[in-house]
């Protein structure tokens, strides 16, 4: 859960506003109070409040107000949003939707359902907070190598793509759920974290790596999925570290057995590790690096087909033939946001002259 939620109740309606902070006061949460929309946006500023309560109706800016103002300002962290409404009926719950709610509670309220409804808000905002937190040490790890660019990011989205598609599948509907498919998006950015422990000299190599070289770069697998087993021991009820600790171990295994570290086979092979393996090889041959130009989409899917059934799972590769697509659509986004970020690092080099003769 996140550290000492702090709760923003806005309520135009004194005793309305009262009842639910004593109500959350009771229960041990920590509350303020905001008397109208505008005030609420004032303290949301401040980036204390993650949670907050809205009532609908407020006279200088309703909660729908509120919440799309919300939706569209703070993008760098989660607000999680409860409409306060005696309204009810498909029609207002669309629009609150619409408007960017995440829960309703209806007036008159009880005290029960609103602490379950927070409690679910606390839930929510504790798997976002999760995913940050994988997220930067995943990208601290992917920072010693500068030329990795958005790698990160396009694996996660190509996991999900193959995920997704496998979970509509008949025979990995019992295997592949939407859990699943939310976890390897979660906790694939992990994969290469055991480079960490791997030398400067290896791992940012201008070039091919000897065979010792390469033995040592393998170490990566297994240091990785060292680091994280140790992690969930440490905290056995972040569940989401298995399926973290499986990939970085087993992404580099073969379908047909000739892969490291473990020289595994076929479904001994995690799954998760399987759709990772594919992710980050179609990934590596789109992109550039200094030793290598990037190839195409079309060379690319020419290679991993030549590998159908020996590195890779073929309904792994029928999963990737099937949605290429929207392979070529994340490649694309990702470059073209790469290019813009290029465009501003070079037009701030070119200031910094001037910038420091001033």
């Amino acid at each position: 859960m996140i550290d000492a939620v702090q709760i923003l109740v806005a309520d135009d309606d004194d005793i309305a506003a009262e009842m639910v902070t004593h109500t959350l006061t009771q229960f041990g949460y920590e509350v303020t109070s905001a008397r109208s929309g505008r005030e609420a946006l004032k303290l949301m500023r401040t980036g204390l409040f993650h949670l907050v309560i809205l009532d609908w109706e407020m006279a200088d800016m309703t909660g729908l107000d509120v919440c799309r103002h919300i939706r569209q300002r703070y993008s760098s962290s989660y607000i999680y949003c409860i409409l306060l409404t005696s309204r009810s009926g498909t029609q207002n719950v669309v629009e609150g939707l619409n408007a960017g709610a995440d829960d309703f509670i209806t007036k008159p309220f009880e005290p029960q359902e609103l602490i379950v409804r927070i409690r679910t808000g606390e839930r929510i905002l504790s798997l976002v907070s999760h995913e940050l937190m994988i997220f930067s040490l995943a990208k601290l790890t992917e920072s010693r190598d500068k030329e990795t660019g958005a790698h990160l990011e396009r694996i996660r989205e190509y996991c999900q793509v193959l995920a997704g598609h496998l979970s509509r599948e008949p025979e990995y509907r019992d295997r592949v759920d939407g859990d699943f498919v939310q976890l390897i998006y979660l906790t694939s950015p992990l994969h290469d974290i055991g480079k960490v422990g791997i030398p400067d000299a290896i791992l940012l190599k201008p070039g091919p790596l000897t065979s010792d070289e390469f033995e040592v770069m393998k170490q990566h697998t297994v240091i990785g999925s060292r680091t994280l087993d140790a992690a969930l021991s440490a905290h056995p009820e972040a569940k989401f570290l298995c399926m973290a600790r499986d990939i970085a171990r087993s992404h580099h295994e073969r379908y047909n057995g000739s892969g490291y570290p473990d020289g595994l086979v076929g479904d001994e092979i995690p799954l998760s590790g399987q759709i990772v393996g594919l992710a980050d090889v179609y990934d590596a041959l789109t992109s550039k690096r200094v030793y290598k130009k990037s190839f195409s989409h079309e060379q690319a899917r020419e290679m991993i087909l030549d590998e159908n059934g020996n590195h890779f799972n073929p309904d792994i590769v029928r999963a990737f033939l099937v949605n290429e697509d929207l392979f070529v659509e994340i490649h694309e986004k990702f470059s073209e946001q790469e290019r813009m970020e290029l465009q501003e690092s070079e037009a701030l080099s070119l200031l910094e002259p001037q910038v420091l003769t001033q």
